[in-house]
């Protein structure tokens, strides 16, 4: 007879008691609680620095280079070899560095112990020691007789000449400035991007053969769109950004109220050597940093003309040369101040960078808005009238009651930028930018890809990593296939297949073997290795945290001046790590996702059935393998994993 309904929810055997979850003894635990049919799958996933990197660049496989984990092929030094890993995604190594915010540093696990690793001085390292050295980059020939026009040599037009051409495909790069370079060269100050330094790695792209540049030359005025059109296969657009927001307030427009694209112009051409006494930048993010750390810098001179020394300074930012007496007039220093709607410690800024102006003497007045231009009677700016706010539906409200004239002889506004869209106005998208689709190509205009800033102004290793999906893009163009589904996790992995030929480990063809059921010794597959990179980023909580002791960041040394100091100075202030200090903090890593190689599985494994694999057949990714006959699911070696690379699996 069935079993009625009231019955089957009724419960006949309870083999625990409701709160006895636990094993009563260890040994039980280790021994007999805990026979699984589940064994030890080694499973590489996404490090979250590389999760948070918008170029994609392997971090946690350089890292493990410079601490001598992975070993580089024979008759390439372990230098080099890092510098390979490392450009894989992003051929600016010295100049990301040096200026990049890092996302990758907030997203390093590492936080969750005591500190991020310093992964911007590691790369900074990599990149100066390829210079010193004199490293290369490789390419074959071309296997292509296509060709691709990139309008913009910027950080996203190099990345992408750079990417087409290790993959057989010639570019033309069309940039209207004497200099390739972009905003590394005409939108950062020389001390932060040594000039040495940036023209060799813009050199070191162009010797790779193949990639002509046309410079001081604008699609659209020099050369017709229609022409470009006509002698390319494909069009990348890497424009930037040259515009800049101006103040939206009521006098605005005033001969002195400039944007800071403007001014860091200005300043990297050289035009502009000293600014007025008041200077007030509106900002907060990074390009105001550099402003007012150039204000400082370049000081005023000492003159009884005032008049003159501001339309001087004014007459450079515009575009013309300097009065003649600046190079011998004494200068001192001009008073700058910064404004931002937000605090200090929730500005877009660095933190560092914002502390750094600080300590130059900057005065930054957080918590305000921008009201009014105070105009004089010759219709120049004299002041700025802000007043404290709050934030009301994301949009700033002044509060009443709180305005203040701020004395300025230069208002400077880096609110946001835009693009210079004249001469071919059709990609506009009415916003001074260019739209484009999942796979950076302009919708509506078959062969048209872009990437940087025009999509929308953001980071410089944004811009290089939407390069190399563009790269992709129009490589499937040129090639008529259709456009690939992008991986969720869209970024430059590491793939044990390739480190296996790289090492003469490559499994044997699987050629016609009929059915095969198992596969722990056969010699064409990779026996209980899992790969998910391209779909999972690795969190925290599937660390053993435990295995890593407290271990202090060794940070990059700074010669940051003071308010008394700065004037003139302007040589670099990040010193570089050496060798040794830099193998140090690579070694802080904790490789989430990937085995290095400490043996807990080993040396704790109850069966010993975990077991290294033998020297010969050894490489990163590889470096340990388990005998299913003795292993007993006991999941041990999962728990006492460092990097989360052992999952219980096989039953699942």
């Amino acid at each position: 007879m069935a079993t009625s309904r009231d019955d089957m929810k009724k419960l006949t055997f309870r083999r625990f008691e409701d709160g006895k979850n636990t094993w009563d003894s260890f040994t039980d635990q280790i021994f007999i609680g805990d026979h699984s049919h589940k064994c030890p799958t080694y499973v590489h996933r996404t490090p979250p620095c590389q999760g948070s990197c918008p170029s994609g660049e392997d971090i946690r496989g350089w890292l493990q280079i410079v601490r001598g984990i992975e070993k580089p092929p024979k008759d390439v030094d372990w230098q080099e070899y890092a510098f390979q890993r490392s450009t894989d995604a992003n051929p600016f190594p010295s100049m990301m560095g040096r200026v990049c915010p890092a996302p990758c540093e907030d997203g390093c696990n590492r936080n969750e112990v005591e500190d991020f690793v310093g992964i911007n001085a590691i790369e900074q390292f990599i990149g100066d020691t390829a210079h010193e050295k004199g490293y290369k980059f490789a390419c074959g020939p071309l296997t292509s007789d296509k060709k691709v026009a990139i309008i913009g040599g910027g950080p996203a037009g190099m990345a992408a000449a750079y990417q087409l051409r290790r993959k057989g495909i010639a570019s033309t790069i069309f940039d209207d400035h004497d200099e390739l370079g972009g905003m590394f060269r005409y939108g950062i100050p020389g001390y932060r991007t040594p000039r040495e330094v940036l023209n060799h790695e813009c050199q070191r792209i162009v010797d790779m053969g193949d990639i002509e540049v046309r410079l001081k030359t604008r699609v659209g005025k020099d050369v017709a769109l229609a022409d470009i059109e006509k002698e390319f296969d494909a069009i990348l657009w890497a424009v930037g950004c040259q515009v800049g927001r101006g103040l939206p307030v009521p006098g605005a427009d005033a001969p002195n109220c400039v944007s800071g694209v403007q001014f860091l112009e200005a300043y990297n051409t050289g035009r502009m050597q000293i600014v007025p006494s008041n200077v007030v930048c509106v900002g907060g993010g990074d390009t105001s940093i550099d402003v007012v750390s150039v204000a400082r810098r370049l000081g005023q001179i000492n003159s009884p003309q005032p008049k003159d020394r501001q339309e001087a300074a004014e007459a450079a930012i515009l575009g013309y040369v300097t009065h003649d007496t600046i190079s011998v007039a004494e200068k001192m220093g001009a008073e700058v101040t910064l404004t931002s709607l937000f605090s200090k410690e929730n500005m877009t800024a660095s933190e560092h960078e914002v502390m750094d102006a600080l300590r130059e003497g900057v005065t930054i007045l957080d918590g305000v808005m921008p009201v009014e231009v105070v105009l004089g009677d010759d219709g120049r700016a004299t002041g700025l009238k802000v007043a404290k706010c709050k934030m009301d539906g994301g949009r700033p409200v002044p509060v009443e009651g709180t305005e203040q004239v701020l004395k300025a002889d230069l208002i400077v506004s880096a609110i946001g930028q835009g693009g210079d869209l004249t001469g071919f106005e059709d990609l506009d998208n009415g916003r001074g930018l260019i739209d484009a689709d999942k796979f950076y190509q302009v919708p509506g205009k078959s062969g048209h890809f872009v990437a940087g800033d025009i999509i929308r102004p953001h980071l410089l290793t944004t811009a290089i990593g939407q390069a190399s999906i563009a790269v992709d893009s129009i490589i499937h163009y040129l090639n008529n296939e259709e456009q690939k589904k992008r991986p969720k996790v869209d970024k430059h992995h590491f793939h044990l297949l390739d480190k296996l030929r790289e090492t003469g480990l490559e499994p044997e063809s699987y050629g016609h073997r009929g059915e095969i059921r198992g596969t722990s010794d056969a010699k064409f597959a990779i026996h209980n290795y899992e790969d998910r990179a391209a779909n999972e980023v690795i969190p925290a909580s599937k660390l053993y945290l435990g295995h890593f002791p407290f271990t202090p960041r060794y940070k990059r040394a700074e010669e940051v001046p003071d308010a008394s100091a700065v004037l003139g100075h302007f040589e670099e202030r990040v010193i570089g790590l050496d060798e040794a200090t830099a193998k140090q903090e690579a070694e802080r890593c904790m490789s989430c996702g990937m085995c290095f190689e400490c043996d807990n599985c080993v040396i704790y494994c109850p069966q010993d059935a975990i077991f290294r694999v033998n020297k010969a057949e050894a490489t990163t990714g590889r470096y340990v393998d388990t005998d299913y006959n003795k292993c007993i699911g006991c999941h041990i070696c999962s728990d006492v994993c460092p990097t989360g690379y052992i999952d219980m699996a096989l039953g699942e």
